[in-house]
C-alpha cells in the first residue's frame, strides 16, 4: 500500500489539473503524448484538410445529380439507391475500422483507407453512360474506402488534446462538414455547367486532392498513444475484449440517447443535400421566376446559392453551437445535451416554414433555410464531443464506430430513399403535372421537421444522465492509469 500511495503522488491523474484550475493541455500534454503542440496542430490541420475533401466530393456528387440521372437514366428512387449503397457500405464498415482502430496502427489504415477512396473515386468518373450497376459498385467501395478515415480520425484528436481545447478542436476539424459541402455544390454546379455537362471531370477533381492528403498522412502526421492526453490508457485487445465494450457502451444512457438524437439530425441533413436544390428548382417553375429552359438539365445557380448558404449557415452554426455549450456549462454541466436539444426543436420550425413557403418566396425560403440549418450545425461538433467524452478513452474508436453506424445507418443512409419514395408516390397520378411534382416532394420533405423534434427530445432525455456518465468515465481513466504505475514501476 505504500508503495501504491508513493506511486500515484508522483502520476497526475486526468482529472487533478482540472481541480486545480490549470490547463491540462498547457501542462501536462507534451510529455503525455510525445508529441509537441506545434506538431498537434499540424496533424489537426491535416486532419481538417482531408475532412473537407471528403465532404466536397459527396455534395459535388449531389451537386451533379441532374446530369448523372440524364447520363445514366435514372429517376428519383434510384438516386436514393446510389445513397444508400453507399452510406450502407460506410456504416458496415466503419464497425470493422472502428475493432482495428483499437488495435492496430491508425494512421496506416487511414492511409490505405484514403488511397483507395482516392482510386475508386477517380474510377466513378470513367463509368459509361447508362450504366448504373457500375457506377453503384464503385460507389459502395468508396464508402467503404473513406469510412476508415471518418471513424478513426476523431479519437486521434480527442488524444491529442483535453478538457475545453479537445472541444475547440473537434468544433475545428467539424467545420470542415459544412465548409467542403458547401464547396461541393458550388465546385460541381459551376465547373459542371463551364463544362457543358460534362460531370466526369468534376468529379475527379477530389482524388487528387485526396492523394496529396496521403502523402501529407505519410509524412507529417504521427499517431499519438490511445488516452495519451489523459494518461495513457492503453490495453490488450481481442474479440472478447471488444464485444464486451460494445455491450458496456450500449448501456451508456447519455450516449445511446445522443446517438439516436444525432440519428435524426443526420436523416434531415442527408435529405436536405439531396432533395433541396431540386425543391427550389420545382418551386422557380411555380412561380415562373425563369422561363423553362429547353435541356436536358435546367441550371438556375440554386445549388451554388445553397452551397453558400451551407458554408456561411455551417460555419456560424458550429462556431455557435460550441461557444454557447461552453458559457453554459458554468452555470450549467447538462449544457451539451441541452443545447442540442433545443437548437433541434428550433430547427424544426424553421424547416417546416421553409418547406411550406417555398412555392411563395425563394427569399423566404432560403432565410429560413439559413436559420434552420445554422440551428442543425450547432449540433454536429457537441454531439461528436459527448460521445467521446462519456465512454474511457480505451473504448473511444468502438465508441465512434457505433455511434456513426446507428446515425448513418438509419439517417442519411435511407433518408434520400424514403423521401423520394414518398414523393414518387404521390405524384404517380401525373408525374408530368410541374405543380404534383413539387407538392409531392415538398409533402416528402415534410417529414424531416417531426424527425428533427424526436431527435429533439432524445437529447434532452440524455441531459439527465450526461453527469453521471462522465464520472463514471472518468472513474475507468484513473483505473486505467493506477494499473499501469502498478505494472510499469520497477
Amino acid at each position: 500500500m505504500a508503495f501504491l500511495e508513493n506511486s500515484t503522488k508522483n502520476t497526475p491523474l486526468p482529472s487533478d489539473d482540472v481541480e486545480k484550475g490549470a490547463d491540462p493541455q498547457e501542462q501536462d500534454l507534451p510529455p503525455r503524448t510525445g508529441i509537441s503542440h506545434t506538431c498537434a496542430i499540424i496533424i489537426l490541420v491535416i486532419l481538417f484538410y482531408i475532412n473537407l475533401v471528403t465532404y466536397m466530393a459527396t455534395s459535388i456528387g449531389a451537386a451533379i445529380l441532374p446530369y448523372l440521372q440524364v447520363s445514366l437514366k435514372i429517376d428519383e428512387s434510384r438516386i436514393g439507391l446510389i445513397n444508400i449503397v453507399f452510406t450502407g457500405s460506410y456504416v458496415l464498415f466503419t464497425l470493422v475500422y472502428g475493432f482495428l482502430g483499437d488495435c492496430c496502427s491508425r494512421k496506416c489504415i487511414m492511409c490505405v483507407g484514403m488511397a483507395i477512396w482516392s482510386v475508386t473515386e477517380f474510377c466513378s468518373s470513367f463509368t459509361p453512360d447508362e450504366n448504373f450497376t457500375q457506377f453503384l459498385i464503385i460507389k459502395g467501395l468508396t464508402g467503404a474506402a473513406v469510412a476508415s478515415y471518418s471513424t478513426l480520425a476523431p479519437s486521434i484528436i480527442a488524444d491529442l488534446f483535453v478538457g475545453d481545447k479537445r472541444s475547440r478542436m473537434l468544433y475545428i476539424y467539424n467545420l470542415a462538414v459544412p465548409i467542403g459541402s458547401g464547396l461541393g455544390y458550388i465546385i460541381g454546379s459551376t465547373v459542371t455547367s463551364a463544362l457543358g455537362g460534362n460531370w466526369h471531370w468534376t468529379v475527379r477533381i477530389c482524388p487528387a486532392l485526396g492523394i496529396l492528403g496521403v502523402l501529407l498522412m505519410i509524412f507529417l502526421v504521427k499517431e499519438p498513444s490511445r488516452g495519451a492526453a489523459e494518461g495513457n490508457n492503453s490495453k490488450s485487445f481481442s474479440l472478447k475484449t471488444w464485444l464486451s465494450d460494445v455491450k458496456l457502451i450500449s448501456k451508456n444512457r447519455s450516449f445511446m440517447f445522443s446517438t439516436l438524437g444525432t440519428t435524426a439530425l443526420n436523416f434531415t441533413a442527408g435529405a436536405i443535400d439531396i432533395c433541396i436544390p431540386e425543391l427550389l428548382l420545382r418551386a422557380r417553375k411555380i412561380l415562373q421566376e425563369t422561363a423553362p429552359c429547353q435541356t436536358d438539365v435546367c441550371d438556375y445557380h440554386d445549388s451554388m446559392i445553397f452551397g453558400i448558404v451551407t458554408v456561411v449557415a455551417g460555419i456560424i452554426g458550429i462556431v455557435a453551437g460550441v461557444e454557447i455549450a461552453k458559457r453554459v456549462k458554468k452555470y450549467n454541466p447538462r449544457a451539451d445535451p441541452l443545447v442540442c436539444g433545443f437548437s433541434l426543436l428550433g430547427s424544426a420550425i424553421f424547416l417546416f416554414l421553409a418547406f411550406y413557403l417555398a412555392n411563395i418566396s425563394l427569399v423566404a425560403t432560403y432565410v429560413l433555410i439559413f436559420i434552420g440549418e445554422i440551428l442543425l450545425m450547432m449540433n454536429f461538433s457537441i454531439s461528436s464531443d459527448i460521445c467521446l467524452c462519456v465512454v474511457s478513452p480505451a473504448r473511444r474508436t468502438t465508441a465512434q464506430a457505433m455511434f456513426m453506424i446507428l446515425s448513418n445507418l438509419l439517417g442519411d443512409a435511407i433518408s434520400p430513399l424514403i423521401i423520394g419514395g414518398i414523393s414518387n408516390l404521390t405524384k404517380r397520378q401525373n408525374p408530368d403535372s410541374a405543380r404534383l411534382s413539387f407538392h409531392s416532394l415538398q409533402y416528402a420533405l415534410l417529414a424531416c421537421p417531426f424527425v428533427v423534434t424526436l431527435g429533439g427530445g432524445c437529447f434532452l432525455l440524455a441531459s439527465f444522465y450526461i453527469e453521471k456518465d462522465c464520472e463514471k468515465a472518468e472513474m475507468e481513466d484513473e483505473d486505467c492509469v493506477l494499473e499501469e504505475v502498478i505494472v510499469t514501476s520497477p
